[in-house]
């Protein structure tokens, strides 16, 4: 298990297809030449599912915990355009019982730029909240999608780069003499996974069989207070 210090290397330029993007210690992704901001499984109203469903009872702040991170990017970084990599509800009917203050604050969030949901396996859509509902989308040598193809071969061969989120990637690491997990973006040299931008969101080890397929050697970028770069392999 890798250790992180503060001699661990900070997070490398990332360069995707002849893109310059950046990953955000929140788990976001920042595109600046397009001022695009590309966020991953929100799992907005994940405890209202979870109650109607007769699951545990979990105190019902997750969405707004959320939509205030997402606001605070938003603040930050003035996109002109956000980009919802699925799984942005838990499931259609947590859309359709949003509380409207929060269903306001996603229509503030939106206006005056460009809004995409991409349809997740939780939301396969459509929404009825403002914004664009794909089922994925390309954008010069870049392709947006839920789920990473399990053969990606095609679309490397033609020059074009992924971007995808579903699996919620995170890695174990010894900080301050105790082990601690933390999300993180697994990037290679043709596609990212980012982690799951929600509260009440669990992971997938980055060194599972299901991304160990999809990015057998690569980087971990760890979010938190910075971001941290690790090798795959040292994980």
């Amino acid at each position: 298990m890798p250790l992180a210090t503060p001699l661990a290397p900070p997070a490398p330029a990332l360069t995707l297809a002849g893109e310059g993007l950046a990953a955000r210690r929140t788990g976001a992704l920042w595109w600046p030449s397009r001022r695009w901001l590309i966020v991953s499984d929100l799992q907005l109203g994940k405890s209202e599912r979870i109650a109607r469903r007769g699951g545990t009872l979990l105190p019902p702040y997750e969405t707004a915990e959320t939509l205030g991170r997402l606001a605070d990017e938003a603040a930050a970084l003035r996109p002109e355009a956000v980009i919802c990599l699925g799984d942005s509800f838990d499931d259609l009917d947590a859309e359709a019982g949003l509380p409207p203050e929060e269903a306001e604050r996603i229509a503030a969030l939106a206006a005056g730029r460009r809004w995409i949901w991409i349809a997740g396996n939780h939301d396969p859509g459509p929404l009825s909240l403002p914004g664009e509902h794909r089922s994925d989308l390309r954008e010069g040598a870049l392709v947006f999608r839920h789920e990473a193809l399990a053969d990606g071969r095609p679309e490397a061969e033609a020059g074009i780069a992924e971007i995808s989120g579903h699996f919620h990637p995170k890695a174990r690491v010894v900080a301050g003499g105790r082990r601690i997990a933390r999300p993180g973006v697994v990037a290679t040299a043709q596609r990212l996974i980012l982690p799951a931008f929600g509260a009440y969101t669990g992971g997938l080890d980055a060194r599972a069989p299901a991304l160990e397929r999809l990015a057998p050697e690569g980087l971990a970028l760890l979010t938190g207070r910075r971001v941290l770069a690790l090798p795959l392999a040292s994980l």
